[in-house]
């Protein structure tokens, strides 16, 4: 099995590619599609670097894995897709984020909640193959209720529900986000045999420390900062609504939440046939809107 990872610095994403040397299957993880939010500009530059890298490999693609509805980054899976074929695939807990994420951005009856914008959907203990290895899906909920962990023979892939010994654990306080069911999931991780390979979906290199994006479960289990040693339950919850109280949103939540609920697909144009993406106001906080003027409605004819 050969693992190659393509990171993207403006986000400090991971995506990887899977490739199955034995038959030239290959999965991709969490894939990035650039987005300028200043001027609302989209690019596949990040994208088309996965894309070549596949073509001069001669590998065929057959699954593009999200691991969750990511706040932080773009999905460029329906892009890759279109070019090199292959399934979109995420838990079946998506419907609960998409029914959650349809409420706060207003979305009308046409934005289906039942997951169909996926090809794909695993279940906790689904197994899969790529080539000739096995893997499994796991489902890995705290970060986000949707959130899968893919083990591909003796990798593992984690999503954002564990980052670099030094870094720690996912944030929680997302709609649904929970650090109890966080903790539980981290220890069913942590139980897999100890020289598991980790990989993590980003790493914001704590420390200006270099780059790093592979650790195993043993390495987790002693160094965590949030989990290691012998971290209780309610030190942990403790702890992490404490710091995810004082965290700011990701910079590019609101466009990430609108296209990736719906498995990357730009939302239908308007009748101008321009395509918008939605501000809700104070949604994530933020004064009460009734302190603040605002403009009256037009007169009705």
């Amino acid at each position: 099995m050969l693992i190659t990872h393509f990171y993207d610095p403006e986000s400090s994403t991971l995506s990887y590619v899977v490739a199955c040397q034995e038959t030239g299957s290959c999965i991709i993880i969490d894939p990035v599609l650039d987005f300028d939010y200043a001027s609302g500009t989209i690019h596949t530059q990040t994208a088309d670097h996965l894309i070549a890298f596949i073509k001069e490999s001669n590998f065929s693609l057959e699954l593009i894995l999200e691991t969750h509805v990511h706040a932080d980054h773009l999905t460029s899976a329906p892009y890759i897709r279109e070019c090199l074929g292959g399934k979109i695939a995420i838990g079946k807990m998506i419907t609960q984020v998409q029914t959650t994420f349809a409420e706060v951005f207003d979305e009308d009856s046409e934005f289906a909640r039942d997951g169909s914008q996926f090809d794909q959907i695993f279940a906790d203990g689904d197994s899969f193959q790529m080539g000739s290895i096995v893997c499994t899906a796991m489902h890995v909920p705290g970060h986000t209720p949707a959130c899968m962990a893919y083990l591909l023979d003796d990798a593992l892939f984690v999503g954002d529900t564990l980052f670099m010994p030094d870094a720690g654990t996912a944030r929680c306080d997302f709609p649904g986000g929970d650090a109890h069911a966080l903790f539980q999931s981290i220890q069913r991780l942590l139980a897999l045999p100890e020289d598991t390979r980790i990989f993590v979906c980003h790493d914001y290199q704590p420390n200006d420390r270099k780059l790093a994006y592979e650790t195993t479960v043993g390495e987790q289990r002693a160094l965590n900062i949030h989990i290691g040693g012998d971290t209780q339950e309610s030190d942990f919850v403790r702890m992490r609504e404490t710091r995810d109280a004082e965290l700011g949103m990701p910079a590019l939540i609101l466009p990430s939440l609108q296209l990736n609920m719906r498995a990357g697909l730009i939302p239908a144009a308007e009748e101008t046939d321009r395509i918008f993406l939605k501000v809700p106001i104070n949604r994530f906080g933020g004064i009460s809107l009734n302190k603040l003027p605002k403009e009256k409605p037009s007169a009705q004819s």
